[in-house]
C-alpha cells in the first residue's frame, strides 16, 4: 500500500466565490477531486483522504464550507440555501482551472455534492456520497416532518431551526460540545440501546448535551484533532454553520423542479451500519436502483458510525480509490 504524502505538502488557497471567498486545502495532481465536509466539521475532516488520494494520482481538494473555518461567513439566513452552496462549488472548480471534477460529500457535504451533481451535471461527472443517502427532491415539507418526530422530544433539526437557541447551548463551551457531539455518533462511544438518543431534545429546556456521553474521545479524535475543530469554531461561532440546517424549507421549495429526479453520473455510497442516517434512511438506500441509477459502488461498513472518513479513513480510502479508478477507464 502506497504511504500517504506528508502533511506538509498540503497548499492552503483562497479563492473568489458567490460566497465572497472560499478557503481550501489542495494536496496532489490529476483528476480534479472535490471533498465537501459536513457539520460540525471543517476541510481538516479530510485530513486522512488528501494524502491518499494524492498519492492514488488525484487532485485532492477540501473546503471550508461557507459559514466554516476560513471561509466567508455572509450575514444573511437565507445566503445558506442549497442553490448558494451549488454555486461555490462550480466557482470552485473553474477557480482551480479544471471544466469537470468528482464531487465527494459526507453528512451536509453529501446532500451538497448531490444537488451539485444534479444541477451542474456537466460540472461534476461522478458524485460520492458518505454516510447520508441520496433522496431527490420532493415530498412533504421538511419542517413538518421534523415536527411531528420524537412525539414528546424535539428532534434537533427542529431545535436548530430558530436562530440563537442552538448556540445560546453550543457557543458558550465549544470544545465540550463539539466533544460530545462527535462521541455520540461515534461507534466507540454511542450510547448503547435503550439510552436517550441524542438526537433528541425534552421539549422543555432541553439541551442536546444532556444526552451527550461523557467519558473518553473517541478513538478517531485526538486532543489536537479536538484543538483544532475548536478553534475555528471558537473563532466563527456557530450560526452559518447552524443556517444550513435553516433553510431546508427554502431548498424544498427551490429544488421543487427536481422532484423525484435521479442523479445519472456514475456514483458512489458508503454508510456506517451504526449510524443513525443510514438506518433512518434504509428506504432511500433500498430505492437506489431508481434514484442512483449510475450507482457502481456501495458499501455499509459494519462497527461504523457517522463520522466514516475519521473512524475507518483506511478502508475508506481504499474503496474511494478503487472507484475513482474505475472511474478513469
Amino acid at each position: 500500500m502506497h504511504q500517504p504524502a506528508p502533511s506538509a505538502d498540503l497548499r492552503h488557497r483562497t479563492i473568489e466565490a458567490p460566497a465572497g471567498r472560499l478557503h481550501l486545502v489542495e494536496q496532489g495532481t490529476g483528476p480534479l477531486v472535490l471533498l465537501v465536509h459536513g457539520f460540525p466539521e471543517s476541510w481538516y475532516s479530510w485530513r486522512r483522504q488528501l494524502p491518499a488520494l494524492a498519492t492514488a494520482g488525484y487532485r485532492a481538494v477540501a473546503l471550508d464550507v461557507r459559514g466554516y473555518g476560513r471561509s466567508s461567513k455572509p450575514a444573511a439566513t437565507d445566503a445558506y440555501r442549497m442553490l448558494d452552496l451549488v454555486e461555490d462549488n462550480v466557482a470552485l472548480v473553474r477557480a482551480l482551472g479544471e471544466e469537470r471534477a468528482v464531487i465527494v460529500g459526507h453528512d451536509w457535504g453529501s446532500g451538497i455534492a448531490a444537488a451539485s451533481a444534479l444541477l451542474h451535471p456537466e460540472v461534476f461527472r461522478a458524485v460520492g456520497l458518505l454516510s447520508v443517502p441520496y433522496a431527490p427532491p420532493g415530498g412533504p415539507r421538511p419542517t413538518d416532518v421534523f415536527a411531528r418526530m420524537g412525539g414528546d422530544q424535539e428532534f434537533y433539526v427542529s431545535y436548530f431551526q430558530e436562530p440563537g437557541r442552538a448556540e445560546a447551548e453550543m457557543e458558550p463551551d465549544l470544545r465540550g460540545w463539539l466533544a460530545g457531539f462527535y462521541a455520540a455518533m461515534s461507534a466507540d462511544t454511542m450510547p448503547t440501546p435503550g439510552e436517550p438518543d441524542p438526537h433528541f431534545v425534552a421539549r422543555t429546556g432541553g439541551r442536546l448535551r444532556d444526552r451527550f456521553p461523557g467519558g473518553s474521545l473517541p478513538a478517531w479524535l485526538t486532543e489536537d484533532d479536538l484543538d483544532v475543530y475548536a478553534g475555528e469554531f471558537e473563532r466563527t461561532g456557530m450560526t452559518g454553520a447552524l443556517n444550513r440546517y435553516r433553510n431546508m424549507d427554502r431548498d424544498w421549495e427551490d429544488l421543487a423542479p427536481y422532484g423525484g429526479a435521479p442523479i445519472e453520473q456514475p456514483s458512489l455510497f458508503i454508510g456506517g451500519a451504526l449510524d443513525a442516517s443510514t438506518t433512518w434512511m434504509a428506504d432511500a438506500i433500498d430505492a437506489y436502483p431508481a434514484t442512483l441509477p449510475g450507482l457502481t459502488s456501495s458499501h455499509i461498513l459494519d462497527g461504523c458510525g457517522h463520522w466514516i472518513q475519521q473512524e475507518r479513513p483506511e478502508e475508506v480510502n481504499r474503496l474511494l480509490t478503487s472507484w475513482l479508478d474505475s472511474l478513469q477507464g
